[in-house]
């Protein structure tokens, strides 16, 4: 075990100062206690008054909304008298019964041509009489256009061709010279089941520059 020098211990040396300080102390009071026994209090205390001040509660005000204002009195018109009022004359309201219509005129029947028969008609020469009465358009020679223009014919019972449309053109005048040709030409009338019937039919008419 270490032991302490009690000459260099400080903890000795604080408990010793406290107990000079406390023995001081008490001697202080002791004397102060002999020389001023009067300890009452002075005879007069200043009392200060406190103002009351009464708090009055403010009632909070609502905003009300004002009523609306009064309606303008009407202004007055004058009534016509009965010597400036005219006779009116009120027509009927009944009404009146609609004017039948004409009839519709009488629709023809539609001619029906047939697509798809057992003997399509054929040119009277074959497609190369055919091919040669088309007029090439000096036109289309002069532009160097060529192609195929296929015509729907419409060739009735006779073999005569009643109609032409084009379904597929190159223009420059080639399309018209085409439905010419097959116009002009004569056909073989188609048939189904050994009887002759109109026909619808597609031709191709070639247009090729000889070289």
């Amino acid at each position: 075990m270490v032991r302490k020098n009690p000459e260099v211990d400080l903890r000795l040396q604080y408990r010793k100062t406290f107990e000079v300080a406390l023995i001081i102390a008490l001697a202080l009071m002791i004397v102060a206690f002999k020389f001023f026994p009067d300890v009452s209090p002075p005879d007069k205390i200043l009392k200060v008054e406190q103002e009351i001040v009464d708090v009055e509660d403010i009632e909070i005000t609502k905003q009300e909304n004002r009523p609306p204002p009064p309606p303008r009195p009407p202004i007055p018109i004058e009534a016509p008298s009965d010597e400036n009022v005219e006779d009116v004359e009120i027509m009927s309201t009944e009404l009146q019964p609609a004017e039948e219509a004409p009839p519709p005129p009488p629709q023809e029947d539609e001619e029906v041509y047939f697509v798809a028969v057992e003997e399509l008609p054929e040119p009277i020469g074959g497609l190369a009489a055919l091919q040669s009465a088309v007029v090439y358009p000096e036109i289309a020679k002069r532009a160097g256009v060529e192609g195929t223009v296929y015509v729907e014919a419409f060739v009735d019972e006779s073999g005569n061709v009643t109609k032409t449309t084009v379904v597929k053109g190159i223009g420059a005048g080639c399309d018209e010279a085409a439905q010419a040709a097959v116009m002009k030409t004569k056909f073989k009338p188609g048939k189904q089941r050994g009887k002759p019937v109109k026909v619808r039919m597609s031709i191709p008419i070639r247009f090729r520059l000889q070289k």
